[in-house]
């Protein structure tokens, strides 16, 4: 009988981490009421989450779906596999389809014409050129269809499940769904890996072909600190879209908002959330990093357990001047298999504050624990097939 038939999900309460007096806290925080269907406002840098509203149910991405799309292009330029004065040819597909003809956002690339990337990035984040996304994706990849597959893969490798794509620009298609926390998510990623080219979206405007275009970022111009990301909108019953983000004191917020009835509250709703983000929250120390935070069951180790380290100081964002009941969970599949090597991941650190899931991060082995003895292994085993006879018992009762 194998092991694997009894694993189990582990969820264990590591520690209280405030004591009581979060009555105050928990007004504060709900003080905030926002109009917006669908969002969520995180801290870049502890990944605390300070507001969230339906923040992972499917919403339309349109314009916002070029997250992505830009995410691919530059990882290619990263990785040198593109430069930035390297030329893309533009396609009858992109300029019929994405073009000034489609009556959509649009650079206004000239048929046939050759467009430096460059350029072309800044058609996508500062025009929000349908076109531009499409000479990108055809550019990469070959076909729109071949680039919303690297789309979709590129996703799953940065653990974004719940995004999906069928196009590089942000068409309607029933198919096309992403979620505001992984927009968030996304959008992090984009900033950090990338700070050299991310420089592109606090870009204000951007001329091609004789046409001077704003961008079409409305924060930009709001002097909050904000230096990107996208809108977008496809119609009323998508609603308006905005992934934005600001620095203020050298705090980042990132802002992912979907639903919106039109422009204008679009607009103000994000100036509100982020202003009211960055007024209203104080950084309170959890872990240092290396601390042991919890320990893992091992099946077969020569030792029971495993400690559980996070590699990085563990920070929350907590309602300025309250003291706020804050609690911590490690969650993992378990029992382990050994032998477990230190550094591998083998579980995630949930805080919560109240009942929000404030911050989850990746917990690593503190230490290698190799294979145990035979009697060990046996002695695991027999525990295994004693829950595994209780689990069958209680399920038929």
């Amino acid at each position: 009988m194998r092991h694997s038939l009894f694993r189990f999900i582990a969820i264990c309460a590591v520690v209280s981490l405030a004591g009581p007096g979060d009555i105050g806290a928990r007004a504060q925080t709900a003080a905030f009421q926002t109009s917006a269907p669908n969002v969520i406002l995180i801290d870049a840098d502890t990944h605390s989450t300070l507001l969230e509203k339906g923040a992972d149910a499917p919403v339309t991405p349109a314009s916002t779906a070029k997250l992505m799309t830009v995410e691919i292009v530059f990882r290619e330029i990263a990785e040198g596999r593109l430069k930035l004065e390297d030329e893309f040819t533009v396609s009858e597909n992109a300029w019929r389809t994405g073009g000034a003809m489609a009556r959509g956002s649009s650079m206004f690339a000239a048929l046939n014409s050759r467009i430096k990337i460059e350029d072309l990035i800044r058609g996508l984040v500062i025009d929000s050129g349908n076109d531009a996304a499409i000479i990108l994706a055809e550019g990469v990849a070959g076909t729109e269809q071949a680039f919303a597959q690297r789309m979709n893969q590129r996703a799953t490798e940065l653990g974004l499940t719940h995004l999906s794509f069928r196009n590089a620009w942000g068409k309607d298609d029933p198919g096309q769904k992403v979620t505001p926390r992984e927009m968030a998510m996304l959008a992090d990623h984009v900033i950090k890996t990338y700070p050299d080219l991310y420089r592109y979206f606090s870009e204000k405007e951007f001329t091609w072909s004789k046409i001077k275009q704003q961008n079409r970022n409305p924060l930009l111009t709001m002097g909050i600190g904000a230096d990107g990301l996208k809108t977008g909108n496809i119609d009323e019953a998508s609603g308006f879209q905005i992934v934005a983000s600001a620095v203020q004191n050298g705090q980042r917020l990132i802002l992912a908002m979907y639903g919106m009835r039109n422009a204008k509250d679009r607009a103000d709703e994000a100036r509100k959330i982020l202003e009211w983000g960055f007024r209203s929250f104080e950084t309170k120390p959890v872990f240092a990093a290396g601390d042991s935070v919890g320990a893992a069951r091992l099946y077969g180790g020569a030792t029971m357990d495993v400690p559980l380290v996070t590699d990085r100081d563990v920070r929350i964002l907590v309602p300025r001047g309250a003291t706020e009941r804050l609690s911590a969970r490690v969650v993992y599949e378990g029992p382990i298999p050994a032998p477990v090597e230190q550094g591998r991941e083998l579980a995630r650190l949930r805080i919560f504050r109240g009942q929000t899931l404030a911050v989850e991060l990746p917990l690593k082995a503190g230490e290698s624990v190799p294979l145990g003895p035979l009697y060990r292994r046996a002695f695991d085993a027999s525990l295994e097939l004693g829950r595994g006879l209780i689990q069958t018992y209680v399920f038929k009762r």
